[in-house]
């Protein structure tokens, strides 16, 4: 069959060019076996996958990280300006009739702490630490209903603050989401490396 298939292409004459570019009116005809790679060349392989997605785990986790740490600086930041200058960023004027300025300044570090736990949780891959992102996303829910309730009481709600409440808890969240992500590719990898050694025993 092979060679009567290589036959009539001859008998076309015409150049037909394969996607690699060679010329195949003068290669005769093969027969692809599934060659099994050997021991050496699987090792490399799977440590090949390891490498890669150790690198690209160190990379996503420091890149959300950085945001958390950045969020974090800006309530710093609005905490010592209420402290120095109260009520004079308007996120924080809207509730000068509601609430006293020190829960303004205690909710902000409680934010702050909510993003280190993330932070603290997301650097480090082991589940031991991932209770950290937990810890974060119960800090962030009770801020959620903190903000919540204060801004149910204003006489018309401000969307342009919604982050106040939903910041940490939405940081805590995309973290724990981007952690599991990962976590599920070091699993295909684990996966893997032990089918490589169940075909080694066979």
């Amino acid at each position: 069959m092979l060679s009567t298939n290589w036959w009539i292409r001859r008998r076309q004459g015409g150049r037909r060019e394969e996607d690699d570019g060679v010329d195949d009116r003068f290669s005769l005809p093969t027969r692809d076996d599934v060659q099994p790679i050997d021991t050496q060349e699987q090792e490399e392989m799977v440590r090949s996958y390891e490498r890669k997605h150790d690198q690209q785990s160190l990379i996503w986790r420091r890149i959300f990280a950085g945001f958390l740490v950045g969020y974090a600086a800006f309530l710093i930041y609005s905490i010592f300006h209420q402290a120095w200058f109260p009520w004079e960023l308007r996120y924080h004027a809207y509730f000068m009739d509601e609430m006293p300025t020190w829960m303004v300044i205690f909710a902000d570090w409680v934010a702050v702490l909510a993003c280190l736990f993330t932070v603290k949780g997301l650097l480090h891959s082991s589940s031991s630490y991932k209770r950290w992102m937990w810890y974060s996303c119960y800090t962030g829910s009770f801020l959620t209903i903190f903000w919540l309730y204060y801004m149910l009481r204003l006489p018309k709600f401000r969307w342009d603050i919604i982050w106040l409440p939903f910041g940490p808890l939405s940081g805590a969240g995309i973290c724990l989401y981007v952690d599991h992500l990962l976590m599920e590719s070091l699993q295909d990898i684990r996966k893997l490396r032990s089918y490589m050694y169940n075909y080694k025993t066979l």
